[in-house]
């Protein structure tokens, strides 16, 4: 949704720069600084501005599959390392295990999943001074939000023509439904569009993950990669869709979008996370707010394994602090995220999904299979007919030669006007055809600031 822009820094690994560079991630090269063992861990504000460092006192993700719907995720990656049990390649680009990095923005998938659920590392060295972590957590390196979740790895190729010829209408729904059929719980999909309306071939995926009772986080999509409202899937009725923050809290200018579907806001600026063979990138937008929303929905399913998804999506949109216009609003939905609340606050019950319902909505605007009610029967009432005076009728007049051929100039025109935008219309029509994709159908990466090669082991 966005164009990443990135300033590499040399890496002591070259072939961790040759693989970015083979990614088209280079823009610029810098000698990067030394930097202590710890550096990555206190870049991550966000765990203890969001609450999630105490909501860690409750609950760590433990036992809780979350998808990740991206480019692909690197389990290899230090801080990945046994976090990521399964995958699947929906794009049929990438390899099986949907651990290989595809598309237009291949690093994506791994940046989402570490903010998500990494894990840490052990320090190179055994001199480097320890940061907080949860219990299990290597001290070095980014630790998630549900670092003990298992994450499954679905690829997918969007943000380029796909060499496979997949289209979205295909990869998305058949992603979904298999994450659903592998014990996902929770779905991160930090992808969108520009456009709220989404393919009708995604309703059966989405109701099958809302019938199975899996929360599906989405990204509200970033104003300065031109989503200024929010996009399809995070439309779609249901869905926990994610707006961004800045650093002092508020809505971010440039990396977040508006609209009525949002649900809760999160961090979406001066974040970090892990980049394909190692190393880490500060970078912006929605795609990284998702995966801190997503993983406190993995820490509430964990703690609480037979919370239905509704309850989920309600406990942590009601636990939310109020921002912005009073209420729920098109910025902060229902609030700023505050992952200790969701975790330890008592909240009740709720008999329906606060974000609504693709079932209700299938219902509403599918309706091809729906009778038509019958016209309500209405009694005329009966009124006086005025009399009116006797109409006095003009004699005809033949028309001239003249106006005869004006007449026909106008008709004809007009009929050769209707000919020409009826077959522009056909044109746009086969055209869409060939090329079934959502406009800017991409990850919504943000923005790309710095990357460096610590943590690489």
């Amino acid at each position: 949704m966005t164009r990443a822009t990135a300033r590499l820094r040399r890496t002591a690994s070259a072939l961790l720069a040759m693989t970015l560079a083979g990614a088209s991630l280079v823009t610029g090269l810098a000698v990067a600084p030394a930097a202590r063992a710890d550096a990555e861990r206190d870049k991550q504000y966000w765990l203890a501005e969001s609450g999630i460092t105490k909501a860690w006192e409750v609950s760590k993700g433990a036992g809780v599959k979350v998808a990740v719907i991206d480019s692909g995720v690197d389990g290899q990656h230090p801080d990945l390392k046994g976090a990521v049990t399964g995958g699947f390649d929906a794009s049929g680009a990438g390899n099986p295990d949907g651990q290989k990095s595809i598309g237009g923005k291949p690093e994506h998938g791994t940046l989402v999943a570490t903010m998500l659920a990494g894990r840490g590392h052990q320090p190179a060295s055994s001199t480097a001074s320890p940061s907080p972590a949860p219990s299990g957590a290597g001290p070095d390196g980014m630790v998630g939000v549900a670092p003990e979740a298992q994450i499954l790895s679905v690829s997918t190729w969007l943000g380029s023509a796909n060499p496979a010829g997949k289209s979205d209408q295909d990869q998305i729904p058949e992603a979904v439904r298999w994450a659903v059929d592998n014990g996902a719980k929770v779905i991160n999909i930090s992808l969108g569009s520009t456009t709220p309306q989404w393919p009708q071939s995604w309703d059966a995926a989405f109701l099958y993950a809302e019938q199975k009772d899996v929360v599906i986080v989405a990204a509200a999509g970033n104003r300065v990669g031109g989503n200024i409202q929010v996009g399809a899937p995070a439309t779609i009725p249901g869905v926990l869709t994610v707006a961004g923050l800045d650093r002092k809290g508020v809505a971010s200018v440039d990396s977040s979008s508006q609209g009525i579907s949002i649900g809760v806001a999160a961090p979406a600026e001066n974040l970090l996370g892990g980049l394909p063979g190692g190393g880490y990138a500060e970078w912006a937008g929605t795609s990284g707010a998702t995966p801190i929303v997503a993983g406190v929905a993995a820490l509430i399913r964990s703690k609480w394994p037979e919370m239905s998804a509704k309850q989920v999506i309600n406990r942590i949109v009601t636990t939310a602090k109020d921002a912005g216009a009073k209420g729920k609003d098109p910025l902060y939905g229902f609030g700023v995220l505050n992952a200790e609340a969701a975790l330890k606050d008592s909240v009740p019950e709720t008999g329906s999904n606060p974000l609504g319902s693709i079932s209700d909505w299938i219902r509403v605007h599918r309706r091809g299979n729906l009778s038509t009610p019958a016209p309500v029967p209405t009694t005329d009432i009966p009124s006086a007919v005025p009399t009116l005076p006797e109409a006095t009728v003009p004699a005809a007049k033949a028309p001239s030669q003249r106006d005869t051929a004006f007449g026909a100039a106008v008709v004809i025109g007009f009929a050769v006007l209707f000919v020409v935008i009826i077959a522009a219309a056909v044109f746009q029509l086969r055209r869409a055809a060939r090329n079934p994709r959502l406009a800017h159908e991409e990850p919504d990466t943000g923005v790309l600031d710095t990357v460096d090669s610590g943590g690489k082991t």
